[in-house]
């Protein structure tokens, strides 16, 4: 499994989602109805359970999880996470096994990844954190991992993801039919994305630019310029 890793950015930290953070994802959750396109926590014990789900799915080395905290005033104000990670590594063997190979034990790099299960409470959503969240997350997965592929999803009927997505410079691979059940329990259809590796440099300096466009760049630069600064996340989570 990866190293979990926080990732700091100008607005914004990104943060291995962990039980001290409870407190501030039930405040964010607060502003939400009960229904949506993605799962929110509503209430201190459903904020709990969801820590403990994403820090299993870490453990189990298939999904990576932040919480997502404003730097100016210290505050939690949604969640995503890494998940869907693929491993390509070794040699191809029959029957073909989904279980990373692992040169350095609790180190595996994924070769393709998912971000998703994005969700920022209403005060923040549609601007400059989740933009610079996405920057953070793909500089992490392309420059630090190498990954070839990132994938985007949204329900089909979530037009504000979508748009959001399709601004960020990510490719439509086609809406898959009937794909899964939506959390208001309709049949959903799902809107594919995918960044590619030789796209990633194109899509960078767009969203860099979307950030200039929304805040006075002066001494610091927006992000990390280089993987080496994405300092690994020292402190065991849990």
């Amino acid at each position: 499994m990866p190293a979990p890793v926080i990732l700091h950015g100008r607005i914004a930290r990104l943060e291995p989602l962990a039980p001290h953070h409870v407190p501030g994802l039930v405040a964010a959750g607060a502003a939400f109805g009960s229904a949506g396109f993605t799962i929110v926590p509503h209430g201190e014990q459903e904020a709990r359970t969801y820590v403990f789900q994403a820090e299993a799915a870490q453990l189990a080395g298939t999904a990576l999880a932040f919480a997502i905290v404003t730097i100016e005033d210290e505050c939690v104000v949604g969640s995503t996470r890494f998940t869907r990670l693929e491993y390509w590594q070794g040699p191809l063997t029959w029957p073909l096994s989904a279980e990373p190979v692992v040169t350095h034990p609790g180190r595996a790099i994924p070769d393709a990844v998912e971000i998703g299960n994005t969700w920022l409470t209403p005060a923040v959503r549609g601007g400059i954190v989740n933009l610079e969240a996405k920057l953070l997350m793909l500089t992490h997965a392309f420059d630090g991992w190498g990954v070839r592929r990132v994938t985007l999803r949204a329900d089909a009927r979530n037009l504000r993801s979508r748009a959001a997505i399709e601004r960020l410079g990510a490719v439509s691979d086609g809406v898959r039919r009937a794909h899964s059940r939506g959390l208001d329990g309709a049949v959903r259809d799902t809107a594919f994305y995918s960044i590619l590796r030789d796209e990633w440099a194109g899509v960078r300096l767009r969203i860099t630019e979307q950030l200039a466009a929304r805040v006075e760049v002066r001494r610091a630069p927006l992000i990390p310029a280089t993987a080496e600064a994405l300092h690994p996340f020292a402190a065991p989570i849990g």
